[in-house]
């Protein structure tokens, strides 16, 4: 990973565009900006949730869960940023709030950390990163990806695999061979879970979480498929991180559900700076990115202009 970030690193502080007292400033972490924006995700979600509430009886209630399940799949962004370990000062805390994100959203979180680490050590490198989004050769298989059709195929057969004590060739590769017991378990704790979560509802009758948590899921994904792909797809399929990954500029709301993400750039450039520094890095290191100033609208119009002229 350290040779990744080297060299745009040297030339931003060559230029004098960062020094390294700012860098060990920005690394900095903390327990108090997650704390608060914490307390204001669980009001975003209880507001949500009480939207399913009060449309129940009503076709409205579909609308309600799609945005609920928005704010359900952007547990992705946050469960990211504790594979860092950088949204809480100590490990501990980054990998309960992790695993709870994980549960959310079915990925354990300890796999999700060895993997994520790979991605960043072979950021948009064919064969070497295990997160790599192919860019689509057509319009269907663009189509097909957003559906998350794919997505949750992949998902659901993976962690059945590792709670059956079963690796890829290509996990394997990543999650050292000390940690292949453990990620079979997590897999197996997190399906006894749900286990336990969909008896309880059969139990006493009230299946309300159908409707609170898997169907908005469902629905949400595709624009989580739609957002990581604004990420790296289009972008050269070489080392240089100036090249590889794109940084999107959007607006306020979109920056707090995905945990400032979108400057996502400056997160492989020094994935040490915890998501709250990161529009300070992007002031810093702006000139040495890949910045779509038209967010992920423009990101997505780049992408289908490349796969237009493909075909052409």
């Amino acid at each position: 990973m350290t040779q990744a970030i080297v060299t745009p690193l040297t030339q931003a502080l060559e230029e004098g565009k960062l020094n390294r007292s700012e860098l060990k400033s920005l690394m900095q972490r903390s327990d108090g900006p997650a704390l608060c924006k914490l307390a204001l995700w669980m009001l975003v979600l209880a507001g949500t949730t009480t939207l399913i509430t009060l449309a129940w009886n009503s076709w409205l209630i579909w609308p309600a869960m799609f945005l609920h399940g928005i704010v359900l799949v952007h547990h992705f962004s946050l469960q990211h940023e504790c594979v860092h370990y950088t949204v809480f000062r100590t490990r501990k805390l980054n990998n309960i709030v992790g695993q709870i994100c994980g549960l959310i959203i079915l990925l354990p979180h300890r796999f999700f950390r060895y993997e994520h680490c790979d991605h960043h050590t072979y950021t948009q490198l064919t064969g070497q990163d295990p997160e790599l989004i192919p860019m689509p050769k057509t319009f269907g298989e663009y189509l097909l990806y957003l559906s998350a059709i794919p997505y949750w195929t992949a998902k659901f057969t993976e962690v059945a695999r590792h709670a059956m004590g079963r690796l890829s060739d290509t996990e394997k590769r990543f999650i050292p061979k000390a940690e292949h017991a453990a990620v079979y378990r997590d897999a197996r704790i997190m399906l006894g879970i749900y286990a336990l979560i969909f008896s309880g509802m059969a139990v006493t009758g009230w299946w309300g979480l159908i409707w609170y948590w898997i169907i908005p899921l469902f629905l949400g994904e595709p624009v989580m498929r739609f957002i990581r792909m604004t990420e790296h797809v289009g972008r050269p399929t070489v080392a240089q991180m100036s090249e590889n990954t794109r940084t999107n500029l959007i607006s306020a709301p979109w920056r707090f559900l995905c945990w400032n993400m979108n400057y996502h750039a400056e997160h492989h450039y020094v994935p040490l700076v915890p998501y709250h520094a990161l529009p300070r890095l992007h002031e810093k290191l702006r000139d040495h990115i890949y910045v779509e100033p038209r967010g992920y609208f423009g990101a997505h119009r780049e992408i289908l202009w490349q796969i237009r002229e493909a075909r052409a």
